[in-house]
């Protein structure tokens, strides 16, 4: 769980990244949460745009995927999520404490 002062340094890194990754009507598809189970091992902090044609809003998606890839939840805007979870080899984020 993160700290509220966790989170907004997260978001602070958020905030100069793109969507890494679209999440279309296949998102909650294994095919999708391997890649981007991928790409929070490789990159720790993950921005996810969700497109209009996904049954899921922004919202609800990073709740799905927080609870099936045991990462946090950071922030959700409009139709983008950011998740984070710390690598289990070579960490790059250091959060505050």
């Amino acid at each position: 769980m993160l700290s509220n002062k966790q989170r907004k340094y997260l978001r602070a890194l958020a905030n100069g990244i793109k969507p890494m990754i679209q999440m279309g009507k296949d998102g909650n598809k294994e095919a999708f949460i391997r890649q981007l189970d991928m790409m929070l091992d490789s990159h720790e902090l993950v921005k996810v745009n969700v497109l209009e044609t996904s049954p899921m809003s922004a919202h609800e998606a990073a709740n799905y995927f927080v609870e099936r890839l045991e990462a946090n939840y950071v922030q959700d805007i409009g139709r983008k999520f950011v998740l984070y979870r710390e690598a289990k080899e070579d960490p790059q984020i250091v959060l505050p404490k």
